[in-house]
């Protein structure tokens, strides 16, 4: 802006914040929202097990209505267009044999609305992306032992009716291993092209009062933080091993730990490490939350994404690699010292914001499937993709009840000047991105689970709640430019019109 004026117009006038629209057709509670990137469509999914897709116009309609029930689901979580609006991936909840649930992505034609292509998804809530505007990632989880595992990232060619068998349809992107119970979840894709030309710079915030802490793992920059040495931390698990094989290590550590610490020492020397590109450019980052210490999500990965990877030509399952190199190796981690409720990327890619429920300062986890209390009040946390730093001090205003082993995803949403997210205390929030001040408050009568700006028009906003209602909201200007009575044709006008039939 360039007076106060136009700034308390802009915060007062044009921030979302009055309810234009109420969407009663799903039956059961609505899990999450996502515009087409025109903003002329949007999608929906809920626990009555639809994907419904609407048309955004002054006044919203519904589209079509997909009930995934045949196809053994349990019920829809999560939807994305991909770049150019013509399919869409929806993720849902699949009933498997003696009521296993595991995941599936299905895509959906935005033309006929025809199904094209189910993918298995494990766990559900990795949800998966599109990578490509044909290709999604998806995931498969591989049990080691009782608290170790290996997450598996597929890239899947959205048409899967390819007739010649010399074409792959599908390509494994990274394995990873898990430790302390944890799995990787929530994979979304960040494009770095624009890191360079943000919508909005922010200022970094001060790392010594921040309880996050960020770990380059694979980089050669001298101001990254780096991680634990690999070298000391391998010759120190045998040192450990050898104390227990011994039988001179006091206390004797529990089976989960001995397993914990095993799986550390042969994961040393069969990582593969990042692997860099040739030119030095970013490319896309694949990043999803994920934890060392315990099953729920405390931390944030970070992988590069090249672009030889981004095709499902090539080797398939892992052929070509080397047979020593069991798991790829991460290129940052961020730990947020607490549960990750949340994530969204701005709508230049540079920012990544979170939802995150804090554990207790100075809490310890001495049990992987006993994780620490976490707190009631939401942290919005923001992190710069480009430096790996934290920026400003973290957003406040929501709230959430569940305990740790109940707690569900809240989607947020950001646009060029403003951050949005559910809560549990039945709110949808919005607040500045400027200015990190809480600007709205939007009720519904249950948990409000997602918000969605329009792409194309951050005064639009959509929230999605238990309550088994869509709301539309629009800013004041808005609403009064919609409202305003259309000029009446002046009285000559009309006379010589009357006098012409």
């Amino acid at each position: 802006a360039t007076s106060w004026y136009e700034e308390f117009q802009r915060l007062y006038d044009t921030v979302p914040c009055v309810e234009v629209q109420t969407l009663r057709e799903h039956t059961d509670q609505v899990l999450h929202l996502s515009f087409s990137h025109s903003g002329y469509q949007f999608a929906s999914c809920s626990k009555d097990c639809t994907v419904k897709i609407w048309s955004n116009d002054l006044t919203i309609s519904l589209l079509h209505s997909a009930d995934m029930r045949p196809y053994n689901w349990s019920y829809t979580q999560f939807s994305q267009f991909n770049k150019d609006d013509s399919l869409l991936l929806a993720s849902g909840v699949f009933l498997g044999p003696h009521n296993s649930s595991s995941g599936e992505i299905a895509v959906i034609s935005l033309d006929s609305f025809a199904l094209l292509s189910r993918v298995r998804n494990k766990p559900y809530d990795v949800f998966g992306c599109w990578l490509t505007e044909t290709s999604l990632i998806s995931g498969n989880l591989h049990r080691i032992g009782d608290i170790t595992s290996c997450s598996v990232l597929w890239l899947n060619n959205a048409f899967q009716d390819v007739e010649s068998e010399n074409v792959n349809v599908v390509k494994r992107l990274f394995k990873i291993q898990n430790l302390n119970a944890s799995t990787i979840r929530t994979v979304m894709v960040a494009d770095c092209s624009r890191f360079d030309s943000p919508d909005l710079l922010l200022e970094a915030g001060d790392p010594a009062t921040s309880p996050c802490r960020i770990f380059d793992l694979g980089g050669s920059d001298e101001e990254e933080v780096a991680g634990p040495a690999p070298a000391h931390a391998k010759e120190g698990l045998r040192h450990f091993l050898d104390r227990v094989l011994e039988g001179r290590a006091q206390p004797q550590p529990s089976e989960r730990v001995l397993e914990t610490k095993v799986a550390e020492l042969l994961a040393q020397g069969h990582t593969k490490p990042p692997e860099r590109s040739a030119t030095g450019a970013r490319s896309k980052y694949l990043i999803f939350t994920t934890g060392c210490l315990t099953y729920s999500p405390h931390q944030i990965g970070i992988k590069q994404i090249l672009p030889h990877q981004m095709t499902t030509a090539g080797p398939v399952l892992g052929e070509g690699r080397g047979s020593d190199a069991f798991f790829d190796a991460l290129d940052h981690v961020i730990d947020v010292h607490g549960h990750i409720i949340g994530m969204g990327l701005s709508p230049d890619n540079r920012y990544l914001y979170v939802n995150s429920r804090a554990w207790p300062s100075g809490a310890v986890v001495a049990d992987p499937m006993q994780p620490p209390p976490i707190a009631e009040e939401i942290d919005l946390l923001v992190f710069d993709l480009k430096t790996m730093r934290e920026v400003r001090r973290a957003l406040r205003a929501h709230r959430a009840y569940t305990p740790n082993d109940e707690c569900f995803f809240i989607f947020l949403d950001v646009s060029r000047d403003f951050v949005a997210s559910g809560a549990e205390d039945r709110h949808g929030y919005i607040w500045d991105r400027h200015y990190n001040i809480c600007l709205a408050k939007l009720r519904h009568e249950d948990v409000v689970n997602s918000v969605a700006f329009s792409p194309q028009e951050q005064e639009l906003l959509l929230t999605a709640s238990d309550d088994a209602t869509i709301k539309a909201w629009r800013s004041p200007r808005t609403v009064r430019i919609f409202q305003a009575p259309r000029p009446q044709p002046r009285a000559f006008f009309s006379w010589l019109a009357s006098q012409r039939r």
